[in-house]
């Protein structure tokens, strides 16, 4: 049997740690940009700021400073999609999960479906945001040039 270009194993321990470790990613960028944010404005983070539903808003400071963290936390998760993941075909599937455990959290800890127009439009840009410029990292990286050594090899 011939070998193939980039064979992959079904290999579920593997995906179950990249999912594991790209959510916990998630949560510390998360509570990082939230932290970094809340200094500017001056509100200390919290639970609240990562799973209310209504929090998120235009006409509030600390919505506004946590929509600006959700935004720039799915740019630095697409990093991590790059650094952890590194496959442009997975990118989207990784990015629904983490934000599908995250619409989850975010149901148990209000004890109730995020309901809110806002929360919903924040988190449908950021996973678009996450999933396409995690593609489009992994794609760069997965169509670089193959170096090959043309020159003859002696063996003298």
């Amino acid at each position: 049997m011939a070998a193939q270009f980039r064979s992959y194993v079904w290999d579920p321990a593997l995906i179950v740690a990249q999912m594991a470790l790209l959510q916990a990613g998630y949560y510390s960028s998360l509570g990082l940009w939230l932290a970094l944010l809340g200094a500017l404005g001056r509100t200390a983070p919290s639970l609240h700021q990562v799973f209310s539903d209504e929090i998120l808003g235009f006409s509030t400071p600390p919505g506004r400073l946590s929509m600006m963290a959700f935004i720039l936390n799915a740019l630095t998760c697409a990093l991590g999609l790059l650094y952890f993941i590194r496959r442009g075909k997975q990118c989207l599937d990784f990015t629904v999960t983490v934000h599908f455990f995250h619409l989850l959290g975010c149901w148990i800890y209000n004890s109730h479906f995020p309901a809110t127009l806002t929360w919903w439009l924040v988190h449908i840009v950021c996973t678009a945001l996450m999933a396409v410029i995690g593609e489009y990292l992994c794609m760069r990286i997965e169509l670089k040039e193959i170096p090959l050594n043309s020159a003859p090899k002696s063996n003298v």
